[in-house]
């Protein structure tokens, strides 16, 4: 059968509006068994990894998925915690607080779901539940703030394939970027600033990025674009001066060139300098991940003070803080527009849908 069973649906029922976050996604354990079937496919994604099929899939399954799995296993294992994944923990954690949210400025029926573009819950389990719960607008907001083919547009081709399977399909919006959401920026001030209350400034600020090959800049791809100028706003938010702050792209892959300059080499620039103290923050992750507690927070804070720096400081990421979720519940509301209301009326709505239910089955519907 080509579409999936539609949920059995009655005449007079009220219809729901859907929000569905969307993460990268994490291994469930961080074990060498549990990181193969992740990692192979994180990076049979053609929006990944765009070398020739035949070439990659040799270099993927006769290399990097016999020797890459057990690295990283260890990587993870580092800063797995009792609970789990931290992706994991506080992307569940920001749907959940969002729910609340909503809950008490949105009237209009409507429910809050989360998924993984990789491994689980996945975005096609997530958009059958939010089917199956009667819901036929759905939001899809990818917690990528800036925009890239690798992420957003991997998350848009996950859903496209997800809705193919219905007949009855919900309407969609999808939410493409809020790099410079002034609600976003917002947050990233505060979540440094309070940072800087409790420990300090530093000599440099370094806004690390997760980097993508450069010629995907090249091939027209805005990301490197938006990083910049989340960077510049955030600058001015939070009023120091410019050259204290450095844009650097991170987590390289590969012999390819990426987007430079590499986090990796400012920090050890930054280090042979004897610069007394930085601080990394990382604004194109909403959650901290293997990328920021690992890659920043153990691997470039070694290399900096083996370089010769005098302080390293990871400053955690937006996660599950008070001003992050009312940023994210802000750029919620403004893409439902029309779709949820604050004034809604149940009591009404209710009564018009029995009697929009008793029509139908005049006409001879069934439920």
């Amino acid at each position: 059968m080509r579409y999936r069973t539609e949920p059995e649906f009655t005449h007079g029922s009220l219809a729901r509006t859907g929000v569905l976050l969307v993460n990268l996604g994490t291994p469930s354990a961080p074990t060498a068994k549990a990181l193969r079937p992740y990692l192979k496919q994180f990076l049979s994604d053609r929006r990944v990894v765009e070398i020739p099929r035949p070439i990659w899939w040799l270099i993927l399954n006769g290399i990097i998925l016999n020797t890459r799995p057990k690295k990283s296993a260890r990587k993870y294992a580092s800063i797995w915690t009792g609970d789990g994944s931290p992706l994991r923990l506080h992307t569940e954690r920001q749907a959940l607080l969002l729910r609340g949210y909503l809950g008490e400025r949105i009237k209009s029926p409507h429910t809050v779901a989360w998924a993984m573009r990789y491994g689980s819950p996945s975005i096609d389990s997530a958009l059958a539940d939010l089917h199956a719960d009667g819901c036929d607008r759905i939001l899809v907001l990818p917690l990528y703030p800036q925009y890239a083919a690798s992420t957003t547009a991997s998350a848009y081709d996950a859903v496209f394939e997800s809705l193919a399977k219905l007949r009855n399909l919900p309407a969609l919006r999808m939410v493409k970027h809020f790099h410079d959401h002034p609600a976003y920026i917002s947050a990233l001030a505060t979540q440094v600033s309070r940072y800087w209350i409790e420990h300090g400034r530093p000599d440099k600020l370094v806004l690390s990025f997760h980097g993508v090959p450069r010629y995907t800049l090249d091939k027209g791809d805005p990301y490197h674009c938006e990083c910049h100028k989340t960077a510049r706003l955030l600058t001015q938010e939070l009023g120091v001066d410019s050259d204290m702050v450095i844009t650097a792209f991170q987590s390289r892959f590969g012999r390819a060139e990426w987007l430079k300059p590499y986090t990796l080499e400012t920090v050890k620039r930054l280090g042979k300098a004897k610069t007394g103290r930085i601080d990394v923050f990382c604004p194109g992750f909403v959650s901290d991940c293997l990328e920021t507690l690992e890659e920043i927070g153990i691997e470039n804070k070694a290399v900096f003070l083996k370089a010769g720096g005098k302080s390293f400081h990871h400053i955690p990421c937006l996660n599950d803080g008070h001003e992050w979720v009312q940023a994210l519940a802000r750029i919620v509301a403004d893409n439902l527009h029309g779709w949820a209301a604050s004034d809604y009326d149940r009591g009404k709505a209710e009564r018009d849908a029995q009697l929009s239910g008793s029509l139908a089955k005049k006409l001879g519907a069934r439920n």
